[in-house]
């Protein structure tokens, strides 16, 4: 018997050949700010010019809860494909074994110029000649500043004391207490409004560095240190002798106008967009011993447990390409040199000049990235609970550092 020859309407093919060619890339990222998701979304779209029936999700997990979530998912079997990943957690995870080796696809794409990146930036992601993430954002911290409430202060702004050598964490400290008495907002505001709980290191750190002390070194903690204790008495001052410092518990919220200053990197300037003050930005204040910008990196990496690695990689590769990195520099310093030296680099945000960018440039250029270890999770979970008895007023500063030391010199080791 001869069977009737079965013919599948031309939609239904077409529709089942889609569905067997589609693939998702899952990528975690820590922002969902708009115009952070839309350029991502635009890459995304331009992959899938050369990659049919390929599609990115953004997930987005906030700063505070990423590295755990992470963890999370992939000790669950449910890793993401591409993450975004901060400096701090690199040693961890490259040890750990969870982020593939990128190095050869890179080094062999032809167009890609692995060359152009700076062998400095890429120091943290690299094993040899293995490499686990590419910088997309080496991004010094910088002052954001409200020049009305400094204006209505009376104050000379931090752009004008820069130039004038006289820019000083001590100047930061009296300008942020003036603020405070001649108005309803706070002086200062910590990264992101988090600077005791999630953003403690990125609070604290920058002022001890300026006063010649460090988190660790040598695999020993610093905090202890005299110099150290005197940087974050100044800032414990700030809190509870000045009330110029958002305490615990309350928000300030520089960019609606709540505070005179903050300290954080290019990428939130996007959130000034409707801002109804007149800001500025400035370096970071010298201490008495170093003027040094202390630098945030943050890479793109590829999961080693995701399905799909080679196509994770594909897209790694083309988000990192020297046209995709011009079009990040807008919120994210890049680490490839010919973008970093370029004149566009210096007009690559509408929202920031040529000389305001110059600023990042220099951070980039002779600043520091910030403590990082392969420890770090257990480092952060041992010390964040002693940090919290910093935050009182009759907090005696020098025995609580001693006690942070106490707590994670094991784990630095």
């Amino acid at each position: 018997m001869k069977l009737a020859r079965f013919v599948l309407p031309a939609v239904l093919l077409v529709a089942l050949t889609s569905l067997a060619t589609a693939q998702q890339l899952r990528f975690t990222v820590w922002s969902g700010n708009e115009a952070h998701l839309s350029m991502l979304n635009g890459f995304a779209d331009g992959f899938a010019e050369t990659h049919p029936g390929v599609s990115v999700q953004f997930d987005v997990i906030p700063f505070g809860d990423y590295v755990q979530k992470v963890t999370l998912q992939l000790a669950g079997g449910n890793p993401p494909d591409l993450g975004w990943l901060a400096e701090a957690s690199a040693p961890t995870f490259i040890d750990a074994g969870v982020l593939a080796d990128v190095g050869d696809a890179l080094r062999n794409d032809s167009d890609y110029d692995f060359a152009d990146f700076s062998e400095p930036a890429l120091g943290l992601w690299e094993r040899g000649d293995a490499v686990y993430g590419v910088p997309f954002s080496t991004s010094p911290f910088i002052v954001y500043f409200n020049r009305d409430l400094f204006e209505q202060a009376g104050l000379t702004p931090p752009d004008v004391l820069a130039e004038q050598g006289a820019w000083t964490w001590e100047t930061l400290k009296e300008s942020a207490a003036a603020i405070a008495d001649a108005s309803d907002a706070f002086g200062f505001e910590s990264v992101d409004g988090e600077g005791y709980g999630a953003r403690v290191w990125h609070t604290l750190v920058p002022i001890v560095r300026g006063y010649g002390g460090e988190a660790w070194s040598d695999g020993a903690c610093r905090l202890d240190s005299p110099e150290a204790v005197e940087a974050v008495q100044l800032y414990h001052d700030m809190v509870y002798e000045d009330a110029s410092a958002v305490p615990p518990g309350e928000q300030g919220d520089f960019f609606t106008g709540r505070s005179g200053i903050t300290i954080t990197q290019l990428s939130r300037v996007s959130k000034l967009a409707e801002a109804d003050f007149d800001w500025g930005l400035a370096p970071m204040p010298s201490g008495p011993a170093e003027d040094v910008a202390v630098i945030g990196q943050a890479a793109v990496v590829v999961f080693e447990a995701g399905q799909q690695t080679e196509l994770a990689t594909e897209f790694l590769a083309y988000m990192t390409n020297k046209e995709n990195v011009a079009v990040m520099a807008e919120f994210f310093p890049p680490a490839r040199r010919s973008v970093l030296d370029s004149e566009a680099f210096l007009s690559s945000n509408p929202m920031v000049t040529p000389q305001q960018m110059e600023i990042v440039a220099s951070g980039i250029a002779g600043g520091r990235v910030l403590p990082n270890h392969p420890n770090f999770p257990q480092i952060d979970a041992a010390a964040r609970p002693v940090f919290d008895e910093l935050w009182n007023a009759d907090a005696d500063v020098a025995a609580v550092m001693t006690r942070v030391c106490d707590a994670i010199d094991a784990q630095l080791q």
